[in-house]
């Protein structure tokens, strides 16, 4: 196994046994509730955002397997402070990144959210990966429930 195969794993099992901002917000300015019903993953994300409409605070909770819960972990950690649309911004990288030809030029936002790259490899999953920044997406456009469909 590579190191970077070795490093994948290692970041989706941390983030899915300790995720990050694994919590209900209160007062959020935005919620959504997100849905893959091929698998079963389910969150609600919670946004809150400040007077210049940066994410101040964000959260989830949900159920759902390694990846999902990984991904929704690094992506509250990489779109806190971040603008809404910097957050959609790196939605859409983040999308691209797993369903087309990339490269990290195009892909420049994600930082070291590249590292989830790896689940392209293995495309059904790819709907796991992506389910927390679509319910993100719903909760910054002020729509309450999402689904990967």
């Amino acid at each position: 196994m590579s190191d970077y195969n070795e490093l994948y794993q290692q970041i989706i099992l941390e983030h899915n046994k300790k995720p990050r901002n694994f919590k209900v917000l209160e007062a959020p300015n935005g919620c959504s509730f997100g849905k893959n019903p091929l698998c079963g993953d389910q969150f609600a994300v919670y946004t809150k955002l400040d007077a210049d409409g940066k994410i101040e605070d964000i959260g989830f909770q949900g159920d759902g397997c390694a990846i999902a819960k990984a991904s929704a972990s690094l992506m509250t950690n990489a779109v806190k402070g971040k603008t809404r649309e910097e957050a959609l911004l790196m939605r859409d990288e983040f999308q691209q990144m797993l369903t087309t030809e990339w490269s990290e030029q195009e892909c420049h936002h994600l930082g070291k959210l590249t590292i989830l790259s790896g689940v392209k490899e293995y495309p059904v999953r790819v709907k796991c990966a992506t389910l927390a920044w679509h319910t993100l997406a719903s909760a910054l456009e002020g729509k309450t429930e999402t689904t990967t469909e």
